[in-house]
């Protein structure tokens, strides 16, 4: 008998990660099973989910990563992507809506900086929760028009941001702006700070309700611990940020698996060229079904490989070999980019066949079927596959290492 437990959600995507991953897990699908069940009226309504996000803030989710000793879960990445693709499939917005949280809790947890650790690790153990504040528009890659700025015995924060994703729900948001010497620096700005602006203006047809829009800061005084340099951030964090949207993408799947087995069981309408009068039991309707599990058993298996490969850079990061970690960020890198390429089709493709299943009444908007797809679909835009592609060619051909950070250009 395997020493593993099967994960009682659902047989079909498989056990857990590490032996503890049920116990682990146990303490927070309560809550991911509440949140599920408001997600279509959310959707439908575009209410925010700001009680949601409160639930998962008692529980202390956004420690997940951060050491026992510190008062966090101690999760590996492995537990921690796992953890992140159930919540999900539970509402996709929320994993999105986190994803500048646990990125900055990955720059902490590997920071040689005991006063940064002894700042934030009591923060984060305690529940509170970061944004994220990184894209403008009209700018170039790299080139950022926000200034924070040195000001007396602290500093000053002016500019405006785009994709400010998970802001609204947040304690922090971590703000990335020039800073002395045209140096890409970081700040750390409380969401009631004087001078900050929140606006809910995200217009995407998917991940609706992520708070996406535009963060604007006028004149945001900050403390001197509240600023750090960009370039000390860890290294693997492209792979990170990438990950996070794999899991996402996994746990949409599932959900789209989910649901599309749920109404074909309860389907009682069928054609006169189906293969059985009962939908249940018609052999190319189940075939269409299989095809979808499939599809996100794939994703989650991609996605743990991708996770694996991003725990062995973290573990060398922790080391002293500059030659062992070098290779384990190169290859956390590209396996990253080698599952996105990969899984982003199986997903969008399933979130897609689920109709062939459930003919035009799965079309009704009260439904909301159709959020799966347009939220796959609006993920993966995030960082255009055909880019990773080209990098995951470039490095088999011509041994071409791919960029460790990428940013977004004029738009």
């Amino acid at each position: 008998m395997s020493d593993f437990p099967i994960n009682p959600i659902s047989v079909q995507w498989g056990t857990g990660p590490t032996r503890r991953f049920a116990s682990l897990a146990a303490r927070f699908r309560p809550s991911f099973s509440r949140i599920a069940e408001g997600a279509v009226e959310r959707e439908v309504t575009r209410t925010l989910p700001f009680e949601q996000i409160g639930w998962l803030k008692e529980l202390r989710f956004g420690a997940l990563r951060l050491p026992e000793q510190d008062g966090g879960y101690g999760a590996t990445l492995e537990e921690f992507f796992e953890l992140l693709a159930e919540l999900a499939a539970a509402d996709s917005n929320l994993a999105q809506i986190l994803r500048a949280h646990f990125g900055f809790v990955e720059d902490l947890v590997g920071s040689p900086d005991p006063a940064r650790r002894a700042l934030w690790n009591p923060r984060i153990a305690k529940g509170d929760l970061l944004g994220g504040a990184f894209t403008e528009r009209g700018t170039k890659a790299g080139i950022f028009a926000t200034s924070i700025v040195p000001d007396g015995d602290g500093w000053l924060a002016n500019g405006r941001k785009y994709y400010s994703t998970g802001s609204l729900f947040a304690d922090w948001i971590e703000l990335v702006g020039t800073g002395p010497d045209q140096k890409v620096v970081i700040a750390a700005v409380p969401t009631s700070a004087a001078g900050l602006t929140q606006e809910d203006d995200w217009d995407g047809f998917g991940q609706r309700l992520t708070g996406s829009g535009t963060s604007i800061y006028e004149n945001v005084r900050l403390p001197a611990d509240a600023v750090q340099p960009a370039e000390g951030r860890f290294q693997y964090q492209a792979a990170f940020y990438q990950t996070v949207h794999l899991a996402t993408l996994t746990g949409i799947a599932r959900a789209a698996a989910v649901d599309v087995s749920e109404r074909l069981a309860r389907r009682t309408r069928t054609f006169t060229h189906a293969t059985n009068r009962i939908p249940r039991q018609d052999a190319q309707l189940l075939q269409t079904i299989g095809q979808v599990h499939a599809a996100a058993y794939a994703a989650g298996a991609i996605t743990q490989r991708v996770a694996q490969a991003l725990q062995r850079a973290y573990e060398a990061a922790q080391g002293t070999d500059g030659e062992v970690l070098r290779q384990a960020n190169l290859a956390a890198e590209i396996e990253a980019a080698e599952g996105q390429v990969s899984l982003l089709p199986l997903v969008l493709r399933a979130t897609t066949d689920l109709f062939d299943a459930l003919a035009a009444s799965a079309t009704s908007r009260k439904d909301a079927l159709d959020r799966h797809w347009r939220n796959a679909r609006t993920i993966s835009s995030h960082n255009p596959a055909v880019y990773k592609a080209r990098v995951i060619g470039d490095f088999a051909v011509n041994r071409t290492e791919p960029p460790y950070m990428w940013l977004p250009g004029e738009s």
